[in-house]
C-alpha cells in the first residue's frame, strides 16, 4: 500500500503533519525527497482541504443549533 492510498485512513492531523513534512521536503530535501513530495503534495492538500470544509461544515451547524431562536414580535 502507497502513502497515496493510506490518506484517507489517516487522522487529520497525521495529514496535516505529512502535508507539512512534504512541503519542507520539496525546498530543502534531496532530489529523491523532492520527488516523492511533489508526487504526494496534490492528494495531501487535496485531503486536508476537504477536512478542513468538513470540519467547518460541522462547526457551522454545531453553533447554528446552539443558537437561540430569534424572538418575533407578534
Amino acid at each position: 500500500m502507497t502513502l497515496i492510498e493510506k490518506i484517507p485512513t489517516m487522522t487529520d492531523v497525521e495529514v496535516v503533519n505529512l502535508l507539512t513534512n512534504a512541503r519542507r521536503l520539496q525546498e530543502s530535501g534531496d532530489e529523491r525527497q523532492q520527488a516523492a513530495a511533489a508526487e504526494l503534495l496534490p492528494a495531501l492538500e487535496a485531503a486536508a482541504t476537504e477536512r478542513k470544509t468538513e470540519r467547518l461544515a460541522v462547526a457551522q451547524a454545531k453553533r447554528a443549533a446552539a443558537r437561540k431562536p430569534k424572538k418575533v414580535a407578534a
